[in-house]
């Protein structure tokens, strides 16, 4: 699913570094699972939360079955957006994320070019393709998850001074609860820019990111675990 800041494209390299040492049956956490990009790629114990309610129902009906809508018009867009409660959660999710620009939580319809591309199509086709099966999905806080002893818990929180960034978001409660779950066995991976200096950084690697439809920027997305030893 396209998603904000998702991890798709950097999967194949962060995976193999968070999975290398995962014991058989070990669980795997994904407390900001996003649009499930990261967690769809791993197998065996699996629990994304999130504390977007109408991503939650998206993921969790889209695992059923459910098929979105394959048209979708602006003025239908504006009526979603205006009325979240007259229409179904999942729905409001889809058309939230999916159907807007850069998959910002309705950042504005995202309108397809005839002879280019057909972003609505795309939106229905990369998410119907995804195979959640056997994941289990929960609405809930990062701080509110409890987890199975000795986990691995992968982190793609909002970014600090990013457009990802939300003015609620703590940024520094977030690292402090970092530190908290790795003192209690856990092995926890953060994606950012940037960590505080008692975080390694264990992989980067340049991408491209779009802030507008006409404005791209290059940034270098980093992985980071938790080092008390720093």
């Amino acid at each position: 699913m396209k998603y904000m800041g998702s991890k798709r494209r950097i999967a194949k390299h962060i995976l193999p570094i968070i999975l290398k040492d995962r014991k058989q049956g070990q669980w795997y956490y994904e407390p900001f699972v996003g649009g499930a990009n990261i967690i769809d790629k791993v197998d065996g114990n699996r629990i994304g939360t999130d504390n977007n309610w109408y991503l939650i129902s998206l993921l969790t009906e889209l695992q059923k079955g459910w098929q979105p809508p394959k048209e979708l018009t602006e003025q239908e867009y504006k009526d979603i957006k205006n009325n979240k409660n007259d229409h179904a959660p999942e729905l409001v999710g889809y058309v939230g994320i999916s159907c807007s620009f850069s998959a910002k939580w309705f950042g504005g319809y995202r309108r397809s070019h005839k002879e280019k591309r057909d972003y609505i199509d795309e939106a229905f086709r990369n998410c119907t393709k995804q195979n959640l099966k056997g994941i289990i999905f929960s609405h809930r806080p990062y701080d509110k998850v409890i987890f199975h002893p000795e986990s691995i818990i992968y982190c793609d929180p909002p970014y600090a001074k990013t457009t990802k960034d939300k003015s609620d978001f703590d940024h520094r409660r977030f690292w402090k609860w970092c530190r908290e779950v790795s003192n209690f066995g856990h092995t926890v991976y953060i994606s950012e820019y940037e960590a505080p200096s008692d975080f390694e950084c264990v992989w980067e690697k340049e991408q491209t990111t779009t802030v507008n439809i006409d404005n791209y920027k290059k940034a270098t997305e980093r992985l980071f675990v938790y080092n008390d030893r720093i």
